[in-house]
C-alpha cells in the first residue's frame, strides 16, 4: 500500500455513483451500494447516486450534467464496460473527456489480473477529466467495485497519498479555460 501522509488533514471529495443497468433497481444495486458504502466510510460525501439503462446518450448526458455541477468533484460509474452489444458505459465516458487518464485503464488490468488471472481483458476499466471533474467507469461486478476503489480510487483520492494524488491537482484541471 502506498504511503499517507499523516501531517496533512484529509480533504472530503464529493462524488456521484452511477450505475449502468438494464435489470437492477435500487435495492438490488450491490455494486452501486459497494462503492457509497467504501466512500462515505473514507469519509467523502456522496453527492448523488443514480441508476440508468444501458444507453449511451442517457449515459453521457448524466455525465455531463454531474460535471457541470459545482457539487460533484469525482464520478464513478458501475457496469456497461464488457464487450457486449449493450454495454457502452465506456464509450459514454469517453464523447465527455477532455482527457483520458490512461494509465487508470493499465493499472486497473493489473489489480484485476492478481485477482480474475486473464479475465481481466474482458473489462474495459476507463478514467478520465471533464470540466475539472474526475469520471471513472469500473466494471458492474461488486468485486471489481472493490478493486477499483480499494486499489486506486480509495488512495488517489486521498490528499495525503504520496508521492501523488488527484486531489492536490484539482485547482489546476481546468487551468487552460482561466488563460482564454
Amino acid at each position: 500500500m502506498s504511503p499517507i501522509d499523516e501531517s496533512k488533514d484529509f480533504i472530503p471529495v464529493r462524488i456521484a455513483v452511477l450505475t449502468v443497468s438494464d435489470s437492477r433497481s435500487l435495492d438490488e444495486d450491490r455494486s452501486g451500494q459497494v462503492l457509497v458504502d467504501r466512500i462515505t466510510a473514507a469519509g467523502h460525501t456522496l453527492a448523488d447516486r443514480k441508476i440508468l439503462h444501458d444507453e449511451r446518450d442517457q449515459i453521457a448526458d448524466q455525465l455531463r450534467a454531474w460535471v457541470a455541477d459545482p457539487e460533484v468533484d469525482v464520478v464513478i460509474s458501475t457496469g456497461g464496460t464488457g464487450l457486449t452489444g449493450r454495454d457502452v458505459t465506456v464509450e459514454a465516458h469517453r464523447d465527455v473527456y477532455e482527457k483520458e487518464i490512461e494509465a487508470f485503464a493499465t493499472v486497473f488490468t493489473i489489480v484485476s489480473m492478481k485477482k480474475i488471472g486473464t479475465s481481466a481483458v474482458q473489462s474495459r476499466a476507463t478514467g478520465g477529466v471533464a470540466g475539472g471533474t474526475y469520471l471513472f467507469a469500473l466494471p458492474g461486478s461488486p468485486g471489481a467495485c472493490k478493486d477499483g476503489w480499494d486499489e486506486i480510487l480509495s488512495l488517489q483520492l486521498d490528499y495525503r497519498h504520496k508521492p501523488c494524488n488527484f486531489v492536490e491537482i484539482f485547482p489546476r484541471l481546468s487551468e487552460n479555460q482561466r488563460r482564454k
